[in-house]
Protein backbone atom coordinates (compact mmCIF):
# COMPACT_ATOMS: atom_id res chain seq x y z
CA UNK A 1 0.00 0.00 0.00
CA UNK A 2 2.58 2.45 0.82
CA UNK A 3 4.61 2.23 -2.61
CA UNK A 4 1.43 3.31 -4.03
CA UNK A 5 1.05 5.64 -2.03
CA UNK A 6 4.61 6.95 -2.81
CA UNK A 7 3.75 6.55 -6.77
CA UNK A 8 1.13 8.72 -6.58
CA UNK A 9 3.28 11.34 -4.31
CA UNK A 10 5.84 11.69 -6.82
CA UNK A 11 3.91 12.00 -9.68
CA UNK A 12 1.57 14.45 -7.95
CA UNK A 13 4.16 16.68 -7.12
CA UNK A 14 6.04 16.68 -10.63
CA UNK A 15 2.28 17.81 -11.67
CA UNK A 16 2.41 20.70 -9.29
CA UNK A 17 5.92 22.02 -9.84
CA UNK A 18 5.28 21.92 -13.51
CA UNK A 19 2.30 24.23 -12.91
CA UNK A 20 3.70 26.44 -10.83
CA UNK A 21 6.70 26.92 -12.83
CA UNK A 22 4.78 27.38 -16.28
CA UNK A 23 2.66 30.10 -13.73
CA UNK A 24 6.35 32.39 -14.14
CA UNK A 25 7.27 31.36 -17.38
CA UNK A 26 5.67 29.64 -20.37
CA UNK A 27 8.85 28.33 -22.18
CA UNK A 28 10.18 26.78 -19.44
CA UNK A 29 7.14 25.30 -18.21
CA UNK A 30 6.37 24.18 -21.53
CA UNK A 31 9.88 22.41 -21.74
CA UNK A 32 9.07 20.68 -18.52
CA UNK A 33 5.71 19.49 -19.62
CA UNK A 34 6.96 18.55 -22.92
CA UNK A 35 9.79 15.92 -21.34
CA UNK A 36 7.94 12.96 -20.82
CA UNK A 37 7.74 12.82 -17.67
CA UNK A 38 4.41 10.75 -16.93
CA UNK A 39 6.25 7.96 -19.90
CA UNK A 40 9.65 8.08 -17.50
CA UNK A 41 8.17 7.41 -14.55
CA UNK A 42 5.71 4.68 -16.38
CA UNK A 43 8.97 2.82 -17.31
CA UNK A 44 10.89 3.07 -13.87
CA UNK A 45 7.54 1.93 -11.99
CA UNK A 46 7.18 -1.12 -14.49
CA UNK A 47 10.76 -2.04 -13.96
CA UNK A 48 11.34 -1.88 -11.00
CA UNK A 49 8.03 -4.19 -10.27
CA UNK A 50 8.65 -6.48 -12.59
CA UNK A 51 12.39 -6.04 -14.61
CA UNK A 52 10.55 -7.15 -17.77
CA UNK A 53 12.92 -4.91 -20.29
CA UNK A 54 11.04 -6.38 -23.45
CA UNK A 55 7.48 -4.99 -21.72
CA UNK A 56 9.35 -1.51 -21.47
CA UNK A 57 10.39 -1.75 -24.66
CA UNK A 58 7.26 -2.74 -26.48
CA UNK A 59 5.94 0.60 -23.71
CA UNK A 60 7.82 2.93 -25.19
CA UNK A 61 7.17 2.33 -28.99
CA UNK A 62 3.72 2.66 -27.97
CA UNK A 63 4.33 5.44 -26.16
CA UNK A 64 6.01 7.03 -29.47
CA UNK A 65 3.56 6.33 -32.01
CA UNK A 66 0.71 7.54 -29.61
CA UNK A 67 2.65 11.11 -29.18
CA UNK A 68 2.06 12.01 -32.61
CA UNK A 69 -2.42 12.28 -32.56
CA UNK A 70 -1.63 14.31 -29.06
CA UNK A 71 0.49 16.92 -30.50
CA UNK A 72 -2.37 18.09 -32.57
CA UNK A 73 -3.70 19.26 -29.01
CA UNK A 74 -1.10 21.50 -29.06
CA UNK A 75 -1.48 22.68 -32.63
CA UNK A 76 -5.28 23.35 -32.74
CA UNK A 77 -5.87 24.48 -29.08
CA UNK A 78 -3.55 28.28 -29.64
CA UNK A 79 -4.91 28.52 -33.19
CA UNK A 80 -8.65 28.48 -31.81
CA UNK A 81 -7.76 30.68 -28.75
CA UNK A 82 -5.99 33.25 -31.37
CA UNK A 83 -9.43 32.73 -33.85
CA UNK A 84 -10.70 34.21 -31.10
CA UNK A 85 -12.76 30.84 -30.07
CA UNK A 86 -13.70 30.79 -25.78
CA UNK A 87 -11.33 28.86 -24.02
CA UNK A 88 -13.69 26.38 -22.94
CA UNK A 89 -14.50 26.04 -26.51
CA UNK A 90 -11.25 25.81 -27.90
CA UNK A 91 -10.01 23.08 -25.19
CA UNK A 92 -13.28 20.73 -26.13
CA UNK A 93 -12.55 20.87 -29.92
CA UNK A 94 -8.79 20.21 -29.67
CA UNK A 95 -9.63 17.82 -27.52
CA UNK A 96 -11.95 15.84 -29.81
CA UNK A 97 -9.79 16.23 -32.74
CA UNK A 98 -7.14 14.71 -30.88
CA UNK A 99 -9.33 11.90 -29.93
CA UNK A 100 -10.32 11.47 -33.20
CA UNK A 101 -6.73 11.24 -34.11
CA UNK A 102 -5.84 8.51 -31.36
CA UNK A 103 -8.37 6.43 -32.69
CA UNK A 104 -6.81 6.21 -36.28
CA UNK A 105 -4.00 6.23 -34.68
CA UNK A 106 -4.87 3.00 -32.98
CA UNK A 107 -6.89 1.80 -36.22
CA UNK A 108 -3.19 1.44 -37.57
CA UNK A 109 -1.60 0.19 -34.99
CA UNK A 110 -3.65 -2.93 -34.54
CA UNK A 111 -3.14 -3.84 -38.30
Amino acid sequence: MWYYAIKVLISSILIVIISEVSKRSGLLGGLFASIPLLSFLAILWIYFETHDTEKISALSIDIFWLVLPSLSFFLAFPYLLRKQIAFGWSMLIATVLMLILYAGMLALLKR
